[in-house]
């Protein structure tokens, strides 16, 4: 297997990647907490069973393209396959590396290709002289919280209103690139 940039996605390799989303009979949920110029939130594990799936159409192809052509994205090939990506949008306006998408195929989870493109993504971060490597996901996602907790981001904000589902909550998570 081999980590490399991405240049272009031809075509929608996600056709081909198994289910994309998650399951999970763990999730977090927030509670948050205003009293006048106060606000805090609260995370806390509870059994419940989640599935969630997405399609992936041409536009999402064509979104994920015009990040991928500020090259700061990678991708992990098997066999010249295109198995897994992590596509980061640079944002110098607060100087920071923004993971939009990472996604591996069904048959390789569990294997460490995620792992491997964060160290891809912090690499790139450092090189960029970025301060911090950014990302978001749902609440429901216990496991992409878990795994992106084990690479060194913490939870940094959280948005209750981001998403039509009243069930997900958008948890933004970073860590601070080491220069």
């Amino acid at each position: 297997m081999q980590i490399q940039k991405l240049e272009k996605l031809p075509g929608n390799p996600t056709i081909s990647w198994g289910m994309n989303g998650y399951t999970t009979d763990k999730i977090f949920v927030v509670s948050a907490i205003e009293v006048e110029n106060t606000f805090e939130f609260s995370l806390r594990e509870k059994p419940q069973h989640y599935k969630k799936t997405w399609e992936i159409n041409s536009d999402d192809i064509h979104y994920l393209n015009t990040i991928i052509e500020q090259k700061h994205s990678f991708g992990a090939y098997h066999e010249d396959e295109l198995i897994a990506w992590i596509i980061c949008n640079y944002k110098a306006r607060n100087n920071s590396l923004f993971i939009e998408s990472l996604l591996v195929s069904e048959t390789f989870r569990g294997q460490n290709i995620g792992r491997l493109l964060i160290k891809s993504v912090n690499r790139e971060a450092r090189e960029l002289r970025c301060r911090i490597v950014e990302m978001e996901t749902q609440n429901t996602n216990y496991q992409a919280i878990k795994f992106f907790q084990n690479a060194g981001f913490t939870i940094t904000g959280i948005n209750t209103k981001l998403y039509n589902d009243s069930t997900e909550t958008a948890l933004f998570m970073s860590y601070d690139v080491l220069i």
